[in-house]
């Protein structure tokens, strides 16, 4: 027997067996997912904490848009909102840790649009900026990138000046309910039955027949009789009133200017913001004083033309500048409204002819102040018809149906109201002035 056969045998390997073997390939596998799962960790650390500060910063940009939109801001320019909310805005992200931003990114804008009856401001708010990553060596990228956007919406009223015409010719001297209107006629007999309170200084000349030979505005004081033009003195000065209290309530500047129309365009308070002085200068609307019937003094007599209606349109035309847009932007200038209120007849000398009319149907002024931007409201005070009366009858009565479709035609749409005799003036005044004040557009 050899030696080597006594040598104890070594099972020769099965390959078979290896594969089967699986111990050391979980480690294998394990090392080999520990890198993605880090990363997914590190990941997903990163991205909490960015979502984190996005939220904060989102909501502070909504805090600084709202502080662009605060009272006190919307009566100031766009660039004071604007100004605000980035003050804030910066001035919060400081607060926010593991940020980091450049001013460049960062955006903000205040714009004043339309909507409805305000002006409607708008500050928005967007930002970009950087999150710090706390696995920045593992992700291969020190930050990620975090933006977000906020806007915040207010209205306000627009700045509005309002210039008021009133027609303070003989016509508007008529008494102001019906029942004065009988009063009246029934005590000038002499003069075929006059329900106007026409005031003269020589009423002699038109030998009247009133007792101790006044005139009739005098006579109508007497009588206790309210004239139209007494009820148009009180209203303009109610109006006022109401507008300062609007102007208030709207946080809004509102400024009068207040002119009569007659034999001539008079400016009895010229734009003013102060409606307490405006006011004031409303007690003094009166009625036009004449020498008499056909003289507006001894020496210069006109045939009683006395109510130069589209002359005082050329003439608050002309007194009216270029309207704004009633926002308080540096540089704009407040909406305009023309306020009328007239019975709308014209009685005046034209091309050298008397010429009695309806406003505005011989000189088209009403559409050219409506073309330049200015609304015009229209408070018709319904010229009666007085058929016991000749001078009506022979010139007013041909083209009595036209009147109020004139006048309506003048004014700007939705803006033309009508008061009849008896009707409350002040009433209607203080609604049209609501309607203009409720219609107003941002023209820009």
């Amino acid at each position: 027997m050899s030696l080597r056969s006594l040598a104890p045998r070594t099972p020769t390997p099965r390959p078979g067996r290896f594969w089967r073997s699986r111990g050391g390939n979980v480690a294998i596998i394990t090392a080999l997912m520990m890198f993605p799962l880090t990363f997914a960790l590190g990941m997903g650390i990163d991205y909490t904490f960015a979502k984190r500060r996005q939220d904060q910063m989102n909501g502070i940009a909504d805090a600084a848009a709202l502080a662009g939109v605060t009272p006190s801001r919307m009566t100031q320019a766009t660039s004071v909102s604007q100004t605000a909310a980035l003050n804030m805005f910066t001035a919060q992200l400081a607060t926010v840790s593991g940020v980091t931003y450049s001013p460049s990114n960062l955006r903000v804008t205040a714009v004043d649009v339309v909507s409805a009856s305000t002006v409607q401001r708008t500050v928005t708010v967007t930002y970009s900026a950087a999150s710090q990553n706390i696995f920045s060596s593992l992700l291969g990228m020190t930050t990620l990138p975090v933006s977000g956007s906020a806007s915040a919406t207010s209205n306000v009223a627009p700045n509005i000046d309002f210039y008021v015409m009133l027609d303070s010719s003989p016509s508007m001297e008529i008494a102001a309910t019906q029942a004065g209107i009988n009063t009246m006629v029934a005590n000038t007999a002499s003069q075929g039955g006059c329900a106007f309170g026409c005031h003269e200084t020589h009423p002699a000349a038109d030998n009247l027949g009133n007792p101790g030979g006044e005139d009739n505005y005098a006579l109508a004081r007497n009588l206790g009789v309210t004239l139209r033009i007494d009820l148009v003195n009180l209203a303009t000065q109610n109006l006022m009133t109401y507008a300062q209290t609007t102007s208030v309530q709207n946080n809004a500047a509102y400024r009068a200017a207040i002119y009569t129309i007659d034999y001539n365009f008079n400016t009895l308070q010229s734009l003013t913001n102060n409606l307490n002085t405006a006011k004031a200068s409303a007690a003094n609307i009166n009625a036009v004083t004449v020498y008499d019937n056909n003289c507006l003094t001894q020496a210069n007599c006109n045939s009683d033309e006395d109510s130069y209606l589209d002359f005082g349109l050329a003439g608050v035309n002309g007194a009216m500048p270029t309207p704004g847009n009633g926002s308080k932007n540096a540089g704009d200038t407040p909406q305009e409204v023309l306020f009328i209120v007239s019975d709308g007849v014209v009685d005046q000398l034209l091309g050298g002819s008397r010429v009695m009319a309806p406003i505005n149907t011989r000189a088209n002024w009403c559409t050219t102040i409506k073309n330049r931007g200015i609304r015009i409201a229209f408070l018709y005070t319904t010229y009666n018809p007085l058929p016991t009366n000749a001078f009506y009858n022979g010139n007013i009565a041909p083209f009595q149906s036209q009147i109020a479709t004139e006048a309506q035609n003048c004014a700007s749409p939705g803006l033309f109201f009508q008061v009849s005799t008896g009707g409350d003036i002040s009433a209607a005044m203080t609604l049209l002035f609501q309607k203009a004040v409720a219609t107003a557009r941002l023209t820009q």
